[in-house]
């Protein structure tokens, strides 16, 4: 293994790591920080096919977490078929090669994401905008992800301002992550980009993921959680920001 190669593996594992630990810590951002970090060194294509195996099985794991899985689905289905709908239309309009503007794309996202976290608002759905707002949401975070790897933003916030309770968001989280990896493996599938090569890459890219989110969950009791989420999005903001101006030319 050249030195090259394993400087890369390193990376690629600890930035895992510490994309599982910040999972662990707060219930979501694996998929944000890891697409994020690896973004700095290689294009956003290959890192969402690394992201696909430790995403899938983190997500599935904290959806099952919890007793309420039929009665979200029956809630947001329209969200999860609009999100299939965003990803398809994505797959075919955008150019997977853009490996650039993809990068300032997520650079961008990555910058809302953040602000919204930091502004600390919180919003209310009412219950008759959810039966034309759920499909909206879902199909604008499909092409969000589809372009960036990131399936956080629009759906996040919206999913917090369902009035949900704390078991309830998490186990949302977890459904509507499940959902996206999947959207992204099988687009990913489909464009060539995610062969047996790459999905050992991402197998192997588990285990540090896991490890990190068993030692979130751990430090979570020890932590208070808005200290570390106020740091969590101010890394990020920092990590859009880079991102934005580094292939903004």
């Amino acid at each position: 293994m050249s030195e090259g190669l394993f400087w890369l593996n390193a990376a690629i594992a600890a930035t895992f790591l510490l994309a599982g630990f910040v999972k662990g810590v707060i219930g979501l951002g694996l998929p944000t920080v890891a697409i994020g970090l690896l973004g700095l060194v290689m294009t956003p294509v290959q890192a969402v096919s690394l992201l696909v195996v430790p995403s899938l099985v983190t997500n599935i794991w904290q959806l099952l977490a919890g007793p309420r899985i039929l009665p979200l689905l029956r809630r947001l289905w329209t969200m999860l078929l609009g999100f299939c709908a965003g990803t398809c239309f994505s797959a075919v309009a955008l150019d997977p090669g853009a490996s650039e503007r993809n990068s300032m794309l997520l650079g961008v996202a990555l910058i809302a994401y953040a602000i919204v976290g930091l502004s600390k608002k919180r919003f209310s759905v009412p219950a008759h905008a959810e039966t034309w707002l759920s499909p909206l949401v879902g199909a604008l975070t499909g092409v969000v992800a589809t372009a960036t790897g990131v399936f956080v933003l629009p759906a996040v916030p919206y999913l917090q301002a369902l009035d949900l309770d704390k078991e309830e968001l998490v186990q949302a989280l977890g459904l509507s992550f499940t959902v996206s990896t999947l959207g992204l493996a099988a687009v990913l599938a489909v464009q060539g980009n995610f062969q047996m090569s790459v999905a050992g890459a991402s197998l192997a890219s588990l285990l540090p993921a896991l490890c990190g989110m068993l030692l979130g969950q751990a430090v979570r009791t020890r932590v208070r959680a808005e200290t570390f989420r106020r740091c969590f999005f101010i890394g990020l903001l920092a990590l859009g920001v880079h991102l934005a101006w580094r292939f903004a030319g």
